[in-house]
């Protein structure tokens, strides 16, 4: 799957673009007609520790599923955010079988 992967206001280094990568590889074991991802990683200004969200959204024929997380770490945001991913990849995918 080809993702694009941005970073706002900072440059993320190669070992966490590879994680998300890894991470993203594995929701096409639920569903392999994903034709594409996005991902934005963005530093908050808010107050605390979830100060670093992950925006995901992949493209698939006739959606785009979209999931946002905020979590202490890139790597912890990216998890929560492919859990949300993977549970829309499923129902997804049972909507366009049941057709």
């Amino acid at each position: 799957m080809k993702v694009q992967m941005h970073s706002v206001h900072f440059d993320a280094d190669q070992k966490l673009l590879d994680f998300i990568q890894k991470r993203l590889d594995k929701l096409e074991t639920f569903y392999d007609r994903v034709t594409e991802g996005e991902v934005i990683l963005k530093l908050n200004n808010k107050d605390g520790i979830d100060n670093k969200t992950v925006e995901i959204k992949l493209f698939v024929p006739g959606a785009t599923l979209f999931s946002q997380e905020d979590a202490a770490s890139f790597e912890a945001a990216t998890d929560a955010a492919t859990d949300g991913l993977k549970r829309q990849i499923t129902k997804h995918k049972e909507k366009v079988t049941s057709h």
